[in-house]
C-alpha cells in the first residue's frame, strides 16, 4: 500500500468515475484500474462495486476511506514540515516541454513546486517534443517532458508520468478524399497523411503503416503535434496524433477519430541527464514529480 494508490482511491471514492479520476490525476484509465486492483489485492477484498455507469464503495471500501484520509493527511503534514527546510533552496531551473504538455501536465506540478520551493525560479520554453531529449542531452534545458523513446540513452534518467494513446484522425467536413474514406475498404495509399516529422509518435506511425502494409502518401511532415490536428481539421489529410493533443485542441470538434487498428501508445515522462540528479534543485523537482504523478 502506498501514498499514490491511496490518493487515487480517495479521489475515486469522491468522483465515482474511473474516467473522471483518470483525467484529474493524469493517468490512463487502464493504469488507474491496475492501481485499484493492486490495492484490493493488498486489502484482500473488493473496494468498489463497478457497473457501466458508476462506481460505488463496498463495505470494505467505506471502512478504508477514513484510514486512507488519515494516512495521506499525515503524509502531507510530514511533507509540509520538510518544506520549511526546503525554502533555503534557491536558483534557476530551465524546463522544456511541448505546448500541450504546458497546460495538460505541467500546471499542477509547477503550482506545487512553487509553493514548496518559492526561491527557485522556473524558466519554461516550449517547442517540438521530438527535440526534447536532444535539448536535455545538449544541456540546453535541465529537465524536459518527453515521450520515452524505444532506445533510451544511457546517460538519461527518465521517470514515467503518464501513458499516451494515439489516434488516427480525419476531418468531419468535406475534403478531396471524403468519398475514398467512406469506402468499406479504403485505398489508404490514395489518402494524404499528415505526420510528425520525427520522434516517438512518428516511430509509432511508421510501425502502424508497416503492420497494415500501407505505403502512405505523405501530404506534410510537421514539427509539433498541435499542427497535425489543425491541418486535419482544415481537410488537408488524415493524421496520427496523441490523444492528449487532440483532446486539448481548439479544433477538436472539427475532427473525428477513425475506428481502425490501434496505434501503439507511448510513455510520457520527465527526463534529465543522470549527472544532474545530484543537483539539489533538479533533485527537488524530480522528487516532487515522482510523488505527483503515477507511473504506468
Amino acid at each position: 500500500m502506498n501514498i499514490k494508490s491511496l490518493q487515487l482511491f480517495i479521489h475515486l471514492c469522491d468522483s465515482k468515475s474511473f474516467n473522471k479520476t483518470a483525467t484529474a490525476m493524469h493517468i490512463s484509465p487502464s493504469a488507474l484500474s491496475r492501481q485499484i486492483q493492486k490495492l484490493e489485492e493488498e486489502v484482500g477484498q473488493s473496494l468498489f462495486i463497478r457497473d457501466n455507469r458508476s462506481v460505488d464503495q463496498t463495505n470494505a471500501g467505506r471502512k478504508l476511506l477514513p484510514i486512507a484520509l488519515n494516512i495521506t493527511n499525515d503524509w502531507y503534514g510530514y511533507r509540509s514540515a520538510l518544506s520549511e527546510q526546503s525554502k533555503e533552496l534557491e536558483g534557476e531551473i530551465h524546463l522544456f516541454c511541448s505546448v500541450t504538455a504546458s497546460y495538460s501536465h505541467l500546471p499542477d506540478l509547477l503550482n506545487d513546486f512553487r509553493l514548496t520551493y518559492p526561491q527557485i525560479e522556473l524558466k519554461l520554453s516550449t517547442g517540438d517534443p521530438a527535440q526534447a531529449i536532444d535539448i536535455v542531452l545538449e544541456g540546453k534545458a535541465d529537465i524536459a517532458i518527453s515521450a520515452k523513446p524505444d532506445q533510451l540513452p544511457a546517460r538519461l534518467a527518465f521517470e514515467t508520468i503518464g501513458n499516451i494513446p494515439l489516434s488516427v484522425i480525419a476531418p468531419t467536413g468535406v475534403s478531396s478524399f471524403s468519398q475514398e474514406l467512406q469506402q468499406e475498404q479504403p485505398n489508404w495509399e490514395k489518402i494524404p497523411f499528415i505526420l510528425p516529422e520525427a520522434g516517438t509518435a512518428r516511430d509509432r506511425a511508421n510501425y502502424w503503416f508497416k503492420k497494415k502494409k500501407i505505403k502512405p502518401m505523405i501530404y506534410a511532415q510537421v514539427s509539433g503535434h498541435e499542427a497535425i490536428v489543425s491541418m486535419v481539421a482544415l481537410g488537408c489529410g488524415i493524421g496520427i496524433a496523441p490523444d492528449v493533443v487532440i483532446n486539448n485542441s481548439p479544433v477538436k470538434d472539427k475532427i473525428q477519430r477513425l475506428k481502425l487498428e490501434t496505434v501503439k501508445p507511448f510513455d510520457l515522462g520527465i527526463c534529465c541527464n543522470r549527472s544532474k540528479l545530484n543537483d539539489p534543485l533538479i533533485h527537488a523537482l524530480w522528487e516532487l514529480a515522482e510523488n505527483k504523478f503515477i507511473s504506468t
